[in-house]
This record gives structure tokens, C-alpha cells and sequence, in this order.
């Protein structure tokens, strides 16, 4: 039998430092490259292509830090201990219709008006 991996175990501060610097290392190399830093420039244009990457890589850095910690802050703290086997975004097990089940008809639900009286 495999272990599933706990809520806890898939949150780890590390991790989402890595994640949020990966974002921002990948923002800062696009904007160097959409900037012309790697080909032919007059004197200056490297020094501010440099300072307007390091910007929107701070920014993104940050963005994408607070983001996943919000997102984090969304699950139940009594719930960071169970381990995690199915979707969590799926209602439980015992709440899903089964696919048998008709929803009734608006008429039965109104009490018949419909129905002659007899």
C-alpha cells in the first residue's frame, strides 16, 4: 500500500519559496529578453533593462508568495493532518447524487396544480 502524502507534508514553506522564486526568475529572464538585453545596445539601455527586470521580478516574487499563502489559508486547519486520496475540490462521497436519481418534477413539488380535481 502506497502513503499518500498529508496536507501538511504538500505545504511546505520551502516549497512555496521555490515556487514563487522559479516564477520570478522565469518573469525576470522574459523581461531581459523581450528588452533586447542579450543583443546590441547604446550606453545605459543594459543598466535599465537590468533594473526594470529585477522590478517586475520582486513583483512577481511577491505577487506569487501571497497568492499560494492565501490559497493555503482556504483549507480547514482540522483537515491538514487527514491524508489526501481523492479530488479535493469534489463534494463528499455521501453527498453526490447517484446518477439514478431524478431531481422531481417542479409539478410535485408545487403540489399538483396542474391536476384535475376528481
Amino acid at each position: 500500500m502506497t502513503d499518500k502524502p498529508t496536507r501538511r507534508q504538500l505545504m511546505r514553506p520551502l516549497q512555496l519559496l521555490g515556487l514563487a522564486f522559479i516564477a520570478a526568475a522565469f518573469a525576470f529572464v522574459v523581461t531581459l529578453v523581450s528588452m533586447g538585453f542579450f543583443q546590441q545596445r547604446f550606453a545605459g539601455q543594459s543598466e535599465h533593462a537590468l533594473v526594470v527586470a529585477g522590478v517586475v521580478g520582486g513583483i512577481t516574487f511577491i505577487v506569487v508568495l501571497v497568492v499560494m499563502a492565501l490559497l493555503i489559508l482556504a483549507v480547514d486547519p482540522a483537515q491538514v493532518a487527514k491524508t489526501v486520496d481523492r479530488p479535493v475540490l469534489l463534494p463528499p462521497e455521501d453527498e453526490q447524487a447517484a446518477p439514478g436519481d431524478a431531481a422531481p418534477d417542479a409539478d410535485d413539488a408545487a403540489g399538483g396544480r396542474d391536476q384535475q380535481p376528481g
